[in-house]
């Protein structure tokens, strides 16, 4: 029986994801997937593998939440403040 933390990393290697595509993959809440990342972030570490995120962008002004070191969707654009934004990707990949 694998945990849900393997799941998601056989999800990752498959190829980018979002959260919500993560929650549905796995069949857990969308709200407890940044949580699970955090723990893989620091797992795969110890596999030589690293978890990557395309950091989530502005679909207004095209800003990009590049220092984010958070797991979650922001909820908005600090420059225009609008709400359209594209969701942080994740994949894991070999070091």
């Amino acid at each position: 029986m694998t945990t849900v933390r393997d799941r998601i990393r056989e999800a990752l290697e498959q190829g980018p994801l979002t959260s919500l595509q993560i929650s549905q993959d796995v069949g857990i809440h969308q709200g407890e997937v940044a949580e699970h990342l955090r723990h893989l972030a620091r797992s795969l570490a110890h596999r030589g593998q690293a978890l990557e995120v395309e950091p989530a962008q502005c679909l207004s002004c095209g800003f990009t939440f590049e220092e984010r070191g958070r797991f979650r969707r922001p909820s908005r654009c600090p420059q225009c403040r609008s709400e359209r934004l594209q969701p942080p990707r994740f994949w894991v990949r070999a070091r």
